[in-house]
């Protein structure tokens, strides 16, 4: 049996993120803990199962629903999950998959190159679908994948946000692909998998459960170079994916919510901890996922015309009235300029079109704007 058969069989019989199987499939090779799997007691349920398990039929199942398998070496498996295996376990979870399926056009090292995981809470507010599908078209616009967990709420809006900016996202699954849950985003995952790509660990037909969402979660945080928490209550399992996040010496950034919302609990209290950066939009994110001491490009500020005059210059302009008009003399006193700098400052003002004469030679703003000339 060949590595990847051997990493195929073990993910079909023992359940994906158990961290004394990752560990001794790192340390040995999968070849041999499937050998010894099937070597051991009869009555023992693990090596009853491998010794019944044959992968034909699981393979034409993931044929028939679109699905490919993946391993460590693949040129689609991404670089970045190799560092879960320097993580102490989650939950009694932790290590490297063993494999990965997955569905869709996109190619996964390719996507989470340049991705940024978005989370939350499945019962989020109106404010907090809307911040999450923001960040997510904006970072989407800027070449950025969004990587989530495809599930009510948070996540649901960060991958449609993504969409709708015309990026691909990643979804990471807690089920087989073809049996993708929540059901009713059944329409959303395949419009994910047209460009982007469906992840998981679990071989097809497989239902999720809590530990599942868990492992799941460690995943996601591995995918992305960084993780955003827009809302999330104190057991939510955002908070989870962030602890994966911290291990994994990833980006943590939170985006703060109302004081009096429950959803608020979590990002809140990782920026009071230090565990996250406060940002509020797509702009901050970009700048923490940039090169040191490089700063993100900021929005132009609006300029007004008369930026570009000196000190003296705006001294005087700014004591014309704004109605009528006033003598050289009276704008010398008022913008305390000398009267002859005012009489050449008046000149030069005039000759840029901030300022005109009336009939009586007194200086005023003009009736009719014309465009300065400096």
């Amino acid at each position: 049996m060949s590595e990847r058969e051997a990493r195929l069989a073990l993910s079909c019989v023992i359940e994906p993120a158990t961290w004394r199987v990752t560990e001794a499939v790192a340390r040995l090779g999968a070849e041999r803990v499937w050998a010894d799997l099937l070597r051991g007691p009869l009555q023992a349920p693990l090596s009853r199962r491998a010794r019944e398990f044959r992968s034909e039929p699981v393979l034409e199942q993931a044929a028939a629903a679109g699905m490919r398998f993946i391993v460590p070496g693949d040129p689609e498996w991404p670089g970045r999950l190799a560092e879960l295996e320097g993580c102490e376990p989650v939950n009694d979870l932790s290590g490297s998959p063993l494999g990965l399926w997955l569905r869709g056009g996109g190619d996964l090292t390719e996507l989470t190159d340049r991705s940024v995981a978005i989370v939350g809470s499945r019962a989020c507010t109106p404010y907090g679908e809307t911040i999450a599908g923001e960040i997510a078209a904006e970072l989407g616009k800027a070449g950025f994948v969004t990587v989530s967990g495809g599930a009510f709420g948070i996540d649901a809006a960060a991958h449609r946000g993504c969409l709708a900016s015309r990026s691909a996202t990643v979804s990471v699954l807690a089920s087989g692909l073809d049996r993708p849950y929540p059901v009713a985003h059944r329409a959303l995952f395949d419009r994910v998998a047209e460009d982007g790509v469906l992840v998981t660990e679990f071989a097809p037909g497989e239902h999720p459960t809590r530990s599942r969402f868990l492992g799941r979660n460690r995943l996601i945080a591995a995918l992305a170079p960084a993780t955003i928490v827009v809302e999330a209550g104190a057991r939510s399992g955002a908070r989870n994916t962030v602890t994966w996040a911290n291990c994994l010496n990833r980006v943590v950034a939170a985006v703060p919510g109302s004081v009096h919302s429950a959803q608020s609990y979590t990002p809140h209290r990782l920026i009071r901890a230090a565990e996250a950066v406060l940002v509020t939009g797509a702009e901050e994110v970009l700048e923490l996922l940039g090169p040191l001491g490089r700063r993100a490009a900021r929005a132009p500020v609006e300029s007004r015309p008369t930026d570009a005059l000196d000190p003296e210059q705006l001294r005087v302009f700014e004591a014309v009235p704004a109605r009528g008009g006033m003598s050289a003399g009276e704008l010398s006193l008022r913008s305390g300029v000398p009267l002859g700098s005012c009489l050449g400052i008046l000149d030069a003002l005039a000759e840029q079109g901030f300022l005109e004469q009336d009939e009586r030679w007194n200086w005023r703003l003009p009736r009719r704007r014309r465009a300065p000339t400096a």
